[in-house]
């Protein structure tokens, strides 16, 4: 299929935080390099692109998410996998809903989930996401976007030098509003120790990167201090005017970079369908600030 210019395109800032709306873009269809350089420039810029009115196949939003870098792979095990052993390892499925045995086809199904970055307990994080929304619930169900670069500035200066160059613990084991008990057995539960604030590979700016499902402690301090500090770092990330709430709608695709923003969903009534379709790209190590 020959790559086209999309040149009805429009990006509209959707608040002051972070996002823009991109109208006029077909992502069914391949793009040319103009187009996918105007797209990577707003994203750059606005951290969060939504994309409304798609229909989208998996493979045409695999497609799409190409245009940007390579995919990424689950990092749960596919034997694991509520999708089963044998479903595309680009894709997860992020729904409540059930097959005729009463077992979730897809993960992460009801309630609310904490703010996290995607697969920061891995050694090279993936830089974007896409997600897909096929099925949505009558309410509920939002997607919260914390700006990361704007969390750093927040802080305060005293507080910035204290934890300059220090790292953090993250760990994952799949729970959606519980950190790990890092006392017990972390074998076979993912793990691993990421800067505090790192520096965009693309941009050069300085975000933090903590969050509160996932980041288990700063590294070598005191517990109490530690977890004294990462609340103080939550309450600066999570703060309403630090974040963009996104109430979706059928066939919007949301592209987001996870090297300077988090993310968190809002509760949902769990007797109505919500299906969400999401993929990845692949990222880097980490760059500490």
């Amino acid at each position: 299929m020959t790559s086209i210019l999309q040149s009805n395109i429009t990006i509209t800032p959707l608040s002051d935080v972070l996002g823009a709306k991109v109208t006029g873009a077909d992502l069914s269809k391949p793009l040319d390099a103009p187009t996918v350089e105007t797209l990577t420039q707003a994203w750059h810029k606005y951290i969060v692109l939504i994309f409304p009115d798609q229909d989208l196949s998996q493979s045409q939003q695999l497609n799409f998410a190409k245009h940007f870098g390579d995919t990424g792979t689950r990092s749960r095990r596919p034997e694991q996998r509520p999708e089963g052993a044998n479903y595309n390892d680009g894709i997860m499925l992020i729904t409540n809903v059930k097959d005729d045995k009463g077992r979730y086809v897809g993960s992460l199904p009801d309630g609310e989930m904490y703010f996290h970055h995607d697969m920061c307990y891995m050694p090279k994080p993936h830089k974007g996401t896409m997600l897909y929304a096929i099925d949505i619930p009558s309410t509920g169900g939002n997607t919260r976007f914390s700006n990361m670069y704007r969390a750093y500035d927040l802080i305060p200066d005293k507080l910035k030098k204290e934890l300059n160059g220090r790292t953090a613990l993250q760990v994952y084991d799949y729970h959606m509003t519980q950190t790990v008990d890092i006392d017990g057995d972390l074998t076979g539960i993912h793990n691993l120790s990421q800067p505090i604030f790192v520096r965009h590979p693309e941009t050069g700016r300085i975000a933090l990167y903590v969050n509160r499902l996932m980041t288990a402690r700063i590294d070598g301090i005191p517990r109490d201090e530690s977890n004294a500090i990462l609340e103080e770092l939550y309450t600066i990330s999570e703060s309403k005017n630090n974040y963009y709430e996104h109430s979706w709608t059928e066939g919007e695709l949301a592209m987001w970079d996870n090297y300077c923003s988090c993310h968190a969903r809002t509760d949902f009534p769990e007797n109505e369908r919500r299906l969400l379709r999401r993929c990845t790209l692949l990222g880097q190590q980490m760059i500490a600030a």
